[in-house]
């Protein structure tokens, strides 16, 4: 089973794009986040990316930044059976380092919390709607 919806799909290529519907400026698409946050165990990037099936867990969203030994292990050599990064955006750094090292579990994709999950702050409607704007 595929899971497609146009609408959503077409949305999101914009958004990733830059050129789709956000108030906010200077907004970009952070794949690594997204991969942890949808796919915390990276069964979807394992299910269609095979050269990647021996990297276990969440490290598969970042094969790149894993050491030679653990690239050995899995079977993967970066530039040979699996491609270096064209790019490496610095907003990912955060979510490449939490994926090398202990994971914050995300109520999406995972089962069960390794810790407390941090409580962060209610957005709302008002916060995309809010007469105030930041300078």
């Amino acid at each position: 089973k595929v899971d497609y919806d146009v609408c959503s799909n077409y949305g999101n290529w914009l958004y990733s794009a830059g050129i789709g519907n956000d108030p906010r400026g200077n907004r970009k698409f952070n794949v690594i986040k997204q991969g942890l946050d949808y796919d915390g165990n990276g069964d979807y990037v394992r299910l269609w990316i095979p050269e990647l099936q021996g990297i276990k867990g969440a490290d598969v969203h970042t094969p790149w930044a894993l050491n030679s030994a653990a690239l050995s292990q899995a079977g993967v050599t970066l530039g040979k059976t699996y491609p270096q990064p064209v790019v490496t955006a610095p907003e990912w750094s955060r979510h490449i380092n939490q994926s090398l090292r202990e994971r914050s579990p995300h109520p999406r994709g995972r089962t069960g919390p390794t810790h407390t999950p941090v409580q962060r702050k209610q957005r709302g409607i008002d916060f995309y709607f809010s007469s105030k704007k930041a300078v």
